[in-house]
């Protein structure tokens, strides 16, 4: 799999066994962004249809939440799949914009902690496990896999949320 085409994350360049640092990393990442903007700054939206700086960093903290829950399934289960996350309903229903920043950072760290701390402990066994993941389209995949893709949610959303607080870059 090559590099995604606008933030540049190979997923394929990173090894499983490194996704817990790699989870805490795009925490502490978000948590300088969170705490070095401005309260509006955060919350603004550059336009309708893309999130503002918080609800990235909200959507973030609960895709690690939620792949937590994931992961665990698919070392119970034999080959799970899995109820969307409802991302886009999540913002308006959890009033991500309404948010305060410094307690998104706390929570992000903490949910990262969790995702973390699983993803440590995980055997090369576990990690093969296979579930059924439904994005962006439904298809098997191993636990390793959906730790690389969360790490690149994050990535990902880092790039955005850089891009929205200084678009000169």
């Amino acid at each position: 799999m090559g590099p995604c085409s606008d933030c540049g994350f190979v997923l394929d360049d990173l090894p499983a066994p490194h996704v817990g640092a790699a989870v805490r990393d795009v925490a502490a990442r978000f948590e300088a962004l969170l705490g070095a903007g401005a309260g509006e700054e955060l919350r603004t939206r550059p336009d309708p249809a893309t999130w503002s700086a918080l609800e990235y960093a909200c959507h973030v903290r609960d895709v690690m939440l939620v792949q937590r829950d994931r992961v665990v399934r698919a070392l119970v289960e034999d080959r799970p799949g899995f109820p969307p996350m409802y991302r886009e309903q999540r913002v308006t229903l959890c009033r991500y914009a309404d948010e305060a920043p410094g307690l998104v950072a706390q929570e992000m760290a903490l949910a990262a902690g969790l995702l973390a701390r699983l993803f440590d402990g995980l055997s090369a066994d576990q990690l093969a496990r296979r579930c059924v993941y439904g994005y962006p389209d439904r298809t098997e995949v191993d636990v390793g896999w959906v730790g690389r893709h969360t790490v690149h949610e994050g990535e990902h959303h880092l790039f955005d949320v850089q891009r929205i607080l200084d678009p000169a870059t």
